[in-house]
């Protein structure tokens, strides 16, 4: 049996969303499948929900869009709680330059700068159709919706952010970076711990 995943996701990160397909040669209801599944994997991967769906659907190729959470701790002090989850910042950030920045790269691009340098994709051409920061309790969060991301995008978009909020990179410079189409101009991949892929929608 093959077993379709909506997406690679990089060592480190976290999925809440995740979504995968296969074809099973038997019937089984889904809560039995679901169950079963469970019973089998280790106990940091579980599968919330199992259901039956269209002979066509595939995982990955009928998906239509994704969201991703990038999540940064500014706190002098993270929680062992959550320290697997966020990246761990000590220092303020300017929300307000780094909100400047993320709208100027909503929209449909080249997102070459904002990936590794040999990415193979023949199209770096990506709709990101928000890319919002909010600042909640010390912790910033950077949510990515787009209809695809290239490798590392979401965490050189959230390192780039990053960026801006410690007055490294202007916020209005982050529209240049983005036209330039040069990896070497962006900021930083940020860690991988900081990012969860939300959902994927179909």
């Amino acid at each position: 049996m093959t077993v379709h995943g909506a997406g690679r996701t990089d060592a480190g990160v976290h999925a809440e969303g995740q979504v995968a397909s296969f074809r099973l040669t038997r019937t089984i209801s889904a809560q039995d499948l679901r169950d079963a599944i469970n019973g089998n994997l280790d106990p940091d991967v579980r599968v919330i929900e199992c259901e039956a769906v269209d002979e066509n659907f595939h995982a990955r190729i009928s998906a239509r869009g994704k969201v991703y959470r990038y999540r940064i701790w500014t706190g002098p002090v993270v929680s062992p709680f959550l320290r697997r989850y966020v990246h761990h910042f000590r220092g303020e950030l300017d929300i307000d330059e780094m909100k400047i920045a993320a709208a100027s790269l909503v929209g449909r691009h080249d997102f070459s700068a904002f990936t590794i340098a040999d990415n193979d994709a023949e199209d770096r051409t990506r709709n990101l159709r928000r890319l919002d920061v909010d600042f909640v309790n010390d912790e910033v969060r950077i949510t990515a919706e787009a209809d695809g991301f290239l490798r590392f995008m979401v965490r050189t978009l959230a390192g780039t952010l990053i960026d801006v909020g410690r007055a490294r990179i202007a916020g209005v410079d982050v529209a240049r970076i983005l036209s330039s189409r040069n990896r070497s101009n962006a900021g930083a991949t940020a860690p991988a711990a900081g990012l969860t892929l939300m959902r994927v929608d179909y």
